[in-house]
């Protein structure tokens, strides 16, 4: 089994580290994109001197010093904030019953600290009680009007125009608030050991690379699988499955996810199933009566990631996203060593194996 990648205090204040697991070629692929993505910054960010200039979807925010003092109200900035060893004066709460907010995978890096939880709409009164110098707005969902009352406590940081209000991506998120905190080469190292984590993964399975995968979910009542920018979509493709043929040519109002008719569920039939649940009781999950025709099913390569490691995939950070690497790898290779019969531990656990 893979071991543990859970980021400490102490890899926060030197995040360039490579752990012993980085192959020298996944090790440079991973710095090399590090390396090019700033480029996803160009036109974005802007510095003269030590004045910011961070283009965005409600206009422009200029930070005249590095911030320190930092208001987190995206769900997920959090995690990015505390991987380059900073401290956010409130979280905003997504789901799931974290101490402040903070999952498992980001909890040594908080220490003592105890920001306040912003939970439902955003408290404008919580917010400029803090005395914050930079608010963090990328993925909370705030509406212009929102945007603009905040602007008036401290310098608020949006996602770029070309991206949809969930849709920044988790490498130029880290970028845009390493630049933010003053900690831009921490920032793109810490991607590079992210996408260096990826790709020692597609090193030690090569036979990966052009299999079909889908996460999949089940959840009041409706199946589908989650597409397109989504995080458990990309968690997926990093690794190099591709969706199969089906589920792509299908149209996804939704871009981030793809209900599937209840009386067919074929779209699903990849060489790897990831059933991604918010609960560890996959007792609905079972009970889907087509589930069980799926080729998936029968030959054993359904992989159960409950609520834990769902919340990863979900939050698709840079801590978050090697935690649910480490979580599913040996899952996934049992899952795929052609053998119906090897035993896929999370589904046996939770009651899916055939």
């Amino acid at each position: 089994m893979p071991k543990k990648t859970i980021f400490t205090a102490a890899d926060a204040a030197n995040p360039g580290k490579i752990g012993p697991a980085l192959s020298r070629r996944s090790m440079l692929v991973g710095t090399g994109l590090a390396l090019a993505a700033p480029a996803l910054l160009a036109g974005r960010v802007r510095a003269a001197g030590d004045v910011m200039r961070f283009a965005h979807v409600y206009g422009e925010t200029v930070l005249d010093a590095p911030a320190s003092r930092v208001v987190s109200l995206g769900y997920t900035s959090q995690d990015p904030l505390l991987a380059l060893g900073l401290r956010p004066l409130a979280v905003r709460q997504w789901f799931g019953d974290q101490p402040y907010g903070i999952w498992p995978w980001a909890q040594p890096l908080l220490g003592d600290a105890q920001p306040r939880l912003i939970a439902g709409e955003v408290s404008m009164e919580i917010v400029a009680s803090l005395s914050p110098d930079l608010i963090v707005g990328v993925g909370s969902g705030i509406t212009r009007a929102e945007y603009d009352i905040l602007s008036q406590i401290a310098p608020v940081l949006m996602q770029p125009p070309e991206r949809s209000t969930y849709g920044m991506r988790w490498d130029e998120l880290t970028l845009m608030l390493g630049q933010a905190v003053g900690k831009p080469n921490e920032a793109s190292a810490l991607v590079a050991r992210t996408r260096g984590a990826f790709a020692a993964a597609k090193d030690r399975h090569p036979d990966w690379a052009g299999k079909t995968g889908v996460c999949a979910y089940h959840f009041g009542g409706d199946t589908g699988a989650f597409v397109g920018p989504d995080t458990r979509a990309s968690f997926l493709s990093e690794l190099g499955f591709r969706r199969p043929a089906a589920i792509d040519a299908m149209p996804a109002p939704n871009s981030f996810y793809l209900n599937l008719s209840p009386e067919d569920l074929s779209p699903l039939d990849a060489d790897i199933l990831v059933w991604v649940s918010a609960s560890n009781d996959a007792g609905a999950i079972a009970g889907i009566p087509l589930r069980k025709t799926l080729k998936a099913h029968r030959q054993g390569r359904e992989v159960f990631a409950g609520a834990l490691v769902a919340g990863a995939l979900s939050f698709g950070s840079v801590l978050s996203l090697p935690y649910a690497l480490d979580s599913l790898e040996a899952d996934m290779v049992a899952a795929l060593d052609g053998r119906p019969e090897t035993r896929v531990a999370s589904s046996e656990a939770a009651g899916l194996a055939p």
